[in-house]
């Protein structure tokens, strides 16, 4: 067990583990067991109600946060000619093609939040899936970042799209914003996040989808959030 510090200790005397917190209280909690001298990130875990092992059961895609992340998000784009262009002109922060392969696979960069594709590419950057992968940087259909339409792509990933997917515990992470944000715009945040989410249930997903979540800022402790507070039921 990992030994935590003093100012830990102290944050988590104010939550009750037993308890399920309604949206308000849980906000108010994550703001006041936030510690850390920078702006912590606040975000939502969610135990999913799959079979983490079954590839059809698997949940991956994106979610856009209507108050943004908080955070300056760092996007590449491997594009060429005309695509390229209107990638760096919607604001990209890094563009290219066999440039950025080789930086990538010969010097394992990976300086970047977000890397989007132009289906042509694909071809080329197969080879970077050991390095991307791992980090969850692959660029994806299902994530929304193969696409011909690289503008509007980065713009969206800019102003607060995040990639989700689950991990190999059936749990999903997703940032919502900054403990300096406002308490209504992180309730916005997590109430939209939970209303994507829902709607990536699989087929093949039986019973509950959403068992458990749990907010907490970085490096804080954990606040479980009563569901029924979010007017979400969970699916059977």
């Amino acid at each position: 067990m990992p030994k935590h510090g003093k100012k830990y200790k102290e944050a988590i005397k104010l939550v009750d583990k037993q308890k399920n917190y309604d949206i308000d209280e849980a906000l108010d909690l994550v703001k006041k067991t936030s510690y850390t001298k920078f702006d912590g990130t606040v975000e939502l875990h969610v135990l999913l109600g799959i079979d983490p092992k079954k590839g059809d059961q698997n949940v991956r895609g994106t979610i856009s946060l209507p108050k943004g992340t908080g955070k300056n998000v760092r996007v590449l784009v491997f594009a060429e000619g005309e695509k390229a262009e209107q990638a760096k002109q919607a604001g990209a922060d890094f563009v290219g093609s066999d440039d950025l392969i080789e930086r990538i696979n010969n010097e394992g960069w990976t300086d970047f939040d977000v890397a989007i594709a132009t289906p042509d590419i694909m071809r080329k950057i197969g080879r970077l899936g050991k390095v991307l992968g791992p980090r969850g940087l692959m660029p994806s259909p299902k994530a929304g970042t193969v696409t011909d339409d690289v503008a509007q792509a980065v713009k969206e990933f800019k102003a607060g799209k995040v990639e989700v997917r689950n991990d190999r515990t059936g749990n999903i992470h997703v940032p919502i914003g900054k403990v300096s944000f406002d308490k209504d715009d992180l309730k916005e945040n997590l109430i939209s996040a939970f209303e994507q989410l829902m709607k990536m249930k699989p087929e093949n997903s039986k019973g509950k989808f959403i068992r458990k979540a749990v907010i907490a800022a970085t490096m804080g402790p954990g606040i479980n959030i009563d569901l029924n507070s979010l007017s979400l039921a969970t699916v059977a």
